[in-house]
This record gives structure tokens, sequence and C-alpha cells, in this order.
């Protein structure tokens, strides 16, 4: 099927593969860590805090590894940060084994993750170029990755709920850091060319300011990233109030709370999978536009639902546009930016999306302990709202094409 045309090419398909199953174990992970420390803590705060501490080196580190990355072997840096995730996960395995876990450590070793997942997403996104031999089917390939990452986000916390509930956590952290064994025998079975850039005897400060002033010389990518942040910042940080929402909205439990997560996970799946039926030519700037119009409409109908199955339906349709909108300007930078500053580029894509969202968790974590889940919830999507149509006012004074033309 023409959906499926990256999985034609074997890197991709070694790639794919060992993502599908490393991903499973990383959100079974994700909803065992968010849920214990609400149990530790029953704070709001705490559980923003936590994602805030893992999601932090994004937005510090970023732009330099960007620079970095650029100058050397993608592959070579995925391998590597892949045996650092594994050993990370087999720590955290062994401190909740031992019944040694608190909020402290739980956040040195969110932190230790993050550090090495700043590597390797920049690594890993620039690296597929690399994976699909024609590069008319990048979109395809994009697309298809985060399918995969969203199935794994709506199997991976289900799976993730009944193991808690039957097992607890330990469990959970175990499966995780036995799923990395695959993605190594798939990297290890990859033949991959790169044509790396010759070197430049450059500063990685100066290949900061270097790439900066390329975004300064093209506002098509800079108004993406900027719409990005502001997304970041005040609609994307919903997912660390699921928790919360299960349990004080819906008086519900960790099974409660995986729906909720397995709602989103299904949502985005179904946001990728019409990204990756999109074809060429296609306009993505005005997808991201209407993405982002979608998510603030869906999460303010959230804010508003009063049963469980109409609340879970916004979820999905907030993930939906979510995935949406990230994966359309995902494409677009990967497909527009020249290649001796995609990874730059990439970084600040990086960094407007998961290292801002770390300072939106932290805020709508603060905001929802002292002015509740439903005020904030409804604040939050009338800022989605407000992003979409200052967008629109963008494209329409610097493009000039009609509304919905896609």
């Amino acid at each position: 099927m023409d959906i499926f045309r990256s999985l034609a090419y074997p890197n991709y398909r070694l790639h794919i593969i060992g993502q599908a199953i490393s991903l499973l174990g990383t959100w079974m992970q994700r909803v065992a860590i968010s849920w214990l420390v609400y149990e530790l803590t029953g704070s709001v705060f705490w559980l923003g805090f936590v994602q805030f501490i893992s999601l932090l080196p994004s937005l510090i580190l970023s732009p330099f590894i960007g620079t970095f990355i650029d100058k050397h072997k993608k592959y070579k840096i995925v391998y590597i940060t892949q045996v650092g995730l594994m050993i990370q996960a087999g720590v955290l395995s062994l401190v909740v084994g031992l019944k040694a876990e608190t909020v402290l450590i739980l956040s040195i070793l969110g932190f230790i993750q993050g550090v090495i997942n700043a590597f390797d997403v920049l690594a890993r996104q620039s690296l597929l170029v690399y994976l699909v031999d024609n590069r008319r089917d990048l979109p395809n390939a994009i697309a298809l990755n985060s399918s995969v990452f969203n199935a794994a986000r709506m199997l991976g916390p289900a799976i993730g709920g009944i193991l808690l509930t039957s097992y607890g956590e330990f469990v959970c952290f175990l499966l995780n850091f036995i799923s990395f064994i695959p993605v190594l025998i798939c990297l290890h079975r990859m033949n991959i060319v790169e044509n790396v850039p010759q070197r430049i005897k450059e500063s990685t400060w100066r290949g900061l300011v270097g790439g900066f002033n390329y975004l300064k010389r093209s506002p098509h990518l800079s108004s993406l990233i900027i719409l990005l942040t502001f997304s970041s910042l005040l609609v994307i940080p919903y997912t660390a109030l699921l928790p919360a929402i299960a349990k004080e909205l819906f008086k519900g439990n960790e099974a409660t709370f995986s729906w909720f997560e397995s709602a989103a996970g299904f949502g985005a799946m179904i946001g990728a999978i019409n990204m990756a039926r999109i074809k060429s030519g296609q306009n993505l700037r005005y997808r991201v536009m209407f993405a982002a119009f979608l998510m603030g409409i869906s999460l303010f109908l959230l804010a508003y639902a009063h049963f469980l199955p109409s609340a879970l339906f916004f979820t999905g349709l907030v993930s939906a546009a979510m995935m949406m909108q990230n994966s359309s300007i995902n494409t677009y930078i990967q497909t527009h930016a020249m290649s001796q500053y995609r990874a730059r580029v990439i970084s600040y894509y990086v960094m407007a999306f998961q290292g801002i969202a770390p300072i939106g968790t932290l805020l709508v974590g603060a905001i929802a302990e002292n002015a509740g889940l439903k005020p904030t919830l409804y604040g939050m999507g009338i800022a989605g709202v407000l992003i979409a149509l200052s967008f629109y006012v963008y494209l329409r004074v610097h493009i000039h094409r009609p509304l919905f033309k896609f």
C-alpha cells in the first residue's frame, strides 16, 4: 500500500521494528513514573516538576547539540545514546526493585535520561533522511515514524495500566530495560551510508550563531518554530495533567489514567496516519494552522466534559490535532532546510517542542495547583485558539493565500 511505501527500504524497516518494541517499554515506564510520583506526593506541581526536570536538557542543550550532530555521524550517536538509555532504565529498575525510590532520585534519573535523549532525538531526526533512498518518500517516513510512536503511546499505557494494577511499577521499568535489546540488534543490522559535510573548523558557539542566522533569513521556517514554542508553553503540557484529570475529575485509578493515555495515543496515531496519506505539494503551513485551532477547541471541550467517554474522545482529538501540527512542522523543516543546517534547525524544533514543554508543564502544574484543573484547561484551550488565529493572520499577510487551501 502507498501509505506504507517507506517500509520498502531495509534500513527504515529495521528502524521501525526496533522503535516499535522499545517505545512500548518507554510508554509503560512513563505511565509508571507519572503514577508513582503522584502516589508519592499527591501533588500536581511535583508531577509537573518531574516531567520538567526530565525535559529541561532539551531546552538548554539542543541548539548546541545541533552543531555537534551536523559535524558527526548520526548513526554512531544514535547507537551510543541507546546504550546509555538502556543503562539508565536498568538503574531505575534497580532503584524501584529495592524500594528506594524518592522524588529526588526519580528527578535525578529523569534529568540523566533527558540529557541522553537530547542527543538521541536530534541524531535520530537527522538520521531519517539517510534511511530512505528516495527523498520524496521522506514525508511518508516521518509520518510513519510518528504513527509507530503513537501506536506505542496507545498500547503502552494500556499495557502499563494492567501491569501497574496487577504487578506494580517495577515490572513496567524492567520491561522497558529489556525493550532496548531489539533496538540495539536492529541498529547493528543496518547498513547506512551518511554524507557527512566536510569538517569546518568553527566553535560550537559560532555554529549555534550560524544556525540562528539561517533561521532569521528563513521566516517560513522560523514562524513555524515560534508557533510551536507558544504551543509547547501553553497548550501541549495538557498531557502532564492527565493523572490528575483521571483521579480528581473522574474519581478514577491507575486503569482510568491508562485509558486517558491510550485515548491520547490513539488520537495521535490517527493524526499520524492522516499525515502519512498526504502527497507532495500540499500546503503544510495551512495544515499547521488548522491543527493548532482544532487542538485549542478540543482542549476547551475537554475542560467542559462531564462524562468519561466524552472526556476520552476530546483527549484523543487534542492529541490527533497535536500530532498533525507537530508532524507537519517536522516534515516542512526536514524537506525545506538546507542540508548543512538541517540538524541545527531541527535542534530549534526540538528546543521549541521538548525544551519549552518542561517550562510549560511546570507552569501549568503550578496554575492547576492554585486555580484548579478546569479553569486551567479552559485557559489552555483559549490559548490554543489564539495561537492558531495569530498564525492565520501571519499567513494572510505574508503569502496571501485563501483559507483552507490544502
